[in-house]
């Protein structure tokens, strides 16, 4: 299976939210999503990088995005995860792995040697017209929307 790249029409998909309201990727069509995939709630790393998306979703915003958590938890576990931590933004359950096998980011990892499938953490840039502008592989946690600005500002 061929990698998603810069250019491509980003994967439609339909999914639950935190509410179980259905969630289209069209139903963005318009506007700029920033569709980050993360491994799982209430783990440091996945805490950290929503906690900036929050600290810094008002100004996103205000710049014409939506911003879009995917992970294969529950609408429960997201519903804690969102609540623990005041997160304004979505969170997509993909419990059947649907959207994380579209977008190319369920993969073997390795931890202390035993392979596992497992989310990448991979962030995604679509724009109004959804094309993927952007494609983040190598996420900084504790600073994900600087990394957005920064690759916006090129």
């Amino acid at each position: 299976m061929a990698e998603l790249a810069v250019g491509d029409k980003a994967p439609q998909f339909k999914s639950k939210d935190q509410h179980g309201n259905e969630v289209k990727l069209s139903d963005f069509k318009g506007k700029k999503v920033i569709l980050y995939f993360y491994p799982k709630d209430n783990t440091p790393g996945c805490t950290t990088e929503a906690c900036n998306f929050r600290d810094n979703y008002q100004s996103l915003v205000k710049d014409g995005f939506e911003v879009i958590g995917v992970s294969i938890d529950s609408e429960q576990s997201h519903q804690k995860f969102i609540s623990k931590f005041d997160l304004p933004f979505t969170l997509l359950t993909d419990e059947d792995k649907k959207i994380v096998e579209a977008y190319k980011v369920w993969v073997e990892k390795n931890m202390y040697g035993k392979k596992y499938m497992g989310t990448a953490r991979t962030t995604f840039i679509i724009d109004e017209k959804g094309i993927i502008q952007h494609i983040i592989k190598k996420v900084d946690n504790k600073n994900a929307s600087q990394q957005i600005r920064d690759l916006l500002a090129k």
